[in-house]
């Protein structure tokens, strides 16, 4: 005689588990982009946003600035390279250097000039209002050149065990003159990360 009793057991697990599901409800609410929202630990808009920001009141208060604008009598310029990611995540550096960028302008103490390849499509445009394509020609010669390049670095270093586990960030960014190749300022920032892991029971 064939005993079914295992076959129904699994049947009625299947039930269940299709009953949980079924039941799951997708919410969405909106909150303010300041707000500071972590939900698999890794690096995020948060991250992103208190770095540029720490980075940024380094930057503008170190004597740099002061020296650059006794020697030339004028603010200087700055054109970001950006951050090479060096984690093991994806991740997009981009919204962190538009956040440095924007902290920067806003600080009033220094000048951005855009990167290589806005520079490229800026002076193909030029091109065209030169060669009468467009009603508003602009004058040649007039780029403003960079004083200095800001490039970076960012790392991280993972230790778990069990259902624990660390995550450390660390962005270096440096501050590299043109025209000498002197390293002006060096700036880093370090996040660190608990993460807890509960494992959870349907019953």
């Amino acid at each position: 005689m064939i005993n079914i009793k295992p076959v129904s057991g699994v049947i009625l697990l299947l039930a269940v588990l299709f009953v949980f599901s079924s039941c799951a409800k997708h919410t969405v609410s909106r909150r303010a982009a300041s707000e500071a929202i972590d939900l698999s630990g890794k690096w995020n808009d948060t991250d992103s946003r208190l770095m540029a920001e720490e980075m940024t009141r380094d930057i503008v208060s170190r004597p740099w600035i002061d020296e650059f604008r006794k020697s030339k009598g004028r603010k200087p310029t700055v054109i970001p390279f950006g951050v090479k990611n060096r984690t093991s995540e994806h991740i997009n550096t981009q919204t962190f250097v538009k956040d440095l960028e924007r902290a920067l302008i806003n600080s009033g103490k220094v000048r951005v000039v855009s990167s290589r390849d806005q520079r490229s499509s800026i002076r193909s445009e030029r091109a065209d209002q030169q060669a009468g394509l467009t009603s508003n020609p602009v004058e040649v010669g007039k780029e403003l050149g960079a004083d200095f390049v800001l490039t970076g670095v960012l790392n991280a270093i993972k230790d778990r065990l069990g259902g624990e586990e660390v995550v450390f960030y660390q962005g270096n960014m440096e501050l590299i003159s043109i025209e000498t190749n002197e390293k002006v300022w060096i700036g880093d920032k370090k996040i660190k990360k608990l993460i807890s892991r509960k494992k959870s029971s349907l019953f």
